[in-house]
């Protein structure tokens, strides 16, 4: 039997530019989710609980989530900066569901824990590589009509220069500072705890963007669906990820154009599995 996604439900954007930037409803594809039949019948689904908040309750808190040679995080302490972030967007920047949000740094808890950070908000991940230059993010920024950017605070340079020519980007926060205006500031002042928003199983949750060294570059919008379909499958049945494991992961995590970069990033997350 074949299962497919429920009819269009309706959105939780109050932003819908991206919903009204995809085909019509009647021109999409049949979606064909019988790999994923336990995602199928499900109208809403905010993919940032289903990979933190889950795991969390399941009992995996305390299992690590991240390492890195320097560092590390449990399931929950990236759970909670996730929280914070999203706290952040909301209560400080004015985001409201729909908004993009644009994301530049490297690999590393921050970038992590805002991806989930914006989901959970309720906004549209567009997330980029370090080695763009600003006219190539002005590209990105002016398709996506991102409206709030995250940065690390090595990389602000060429991201101001491309806000400059900009105008749909209204604020910009640096992480990895110690500002008092800086993401890690407001975030450690914001509750631990965060009610993610209701988001429809088909709300766009992220804008990934090609290099571009093609041409300008190509957005591709991602539904909160596909971004648990992917590790649902490829990741349960090739990469098998337990909690022995540890998952090696070099892409850039800005990289999410890249399916094999997506399938080895959130693979881990259905499992309590180490990234």
């Amino acid at each position: 039997m074949l299962h497919t996604a429920p009819h269009a439900v309706p959105t939780a954007h109050a932003d819908t530019f991206a919903r009204d930037h995809l085909p019509p409803r009647e021109l999409w594809p049949v979606l064909d989710l019988s790999g994923v039949p336990h995602l199928a019948g499900r109208a809403r689904i905010n993919a940032a609980t289903e990979l933190l908040d889950v795991m969390v309750a399941g009992g995996h808190a305390n299992r690590r989530a991240l390492v890195s040679p320097t560092l590390q995080r449990t399931y929950a302490e990236l759970l909670e900066e996730a929280n914070q972030i999203a706290g952040v967007l909301r209560d400080e920047m004015g985001l409201v569901p729909g908004n993009r949000v644009l994301l530049r740094g490297y690999n590393g808890p921050w970038m992590f824990a805002a991806w989930f950070g914006v989901l959970k908000a309720g906004g549209i991940v567009v997330a980029t590589m370090p080695l763009l230059r600003a006219r190539e993010l002005s590209a990105i920024i002016d398709k996506a009509r991102v409206r709030f950017a995250l940065c690390d605070a090595r990389l602000i340079e060429a991201l101001d220069e491309a806000a400059a020519a900009s105008p749909s980007l209204e604020r910009t926060l640096l992480f990895g500072s110690e500002a008092g205006d800086s993401l890690d500031s407001l975030a450690a002042r914001q509750p631990s705890s965060f009610d993610a928003v209701d988001t429809a199983a088909d709300d766009v949750a992220i804008i990934a963007f090609t290099s571009g060294t093609t041409g300008t570059p190509k957005g591709t919008m991602h539904v909160h669906r596909d971004l648990l379909a992917s590790p649902d499958t490829f990741g349960t049945h090739v990469l098998r990820p337990c909690a022995e494991r540890v998952l090696p992961h070099r892409s850039p995590s800005s990289a999410e154009c890249a399916a094999s970069s997506a399938r080895r990033a959130w693979a881990p997350r259905r499992s309590p599995a180490t990234l």
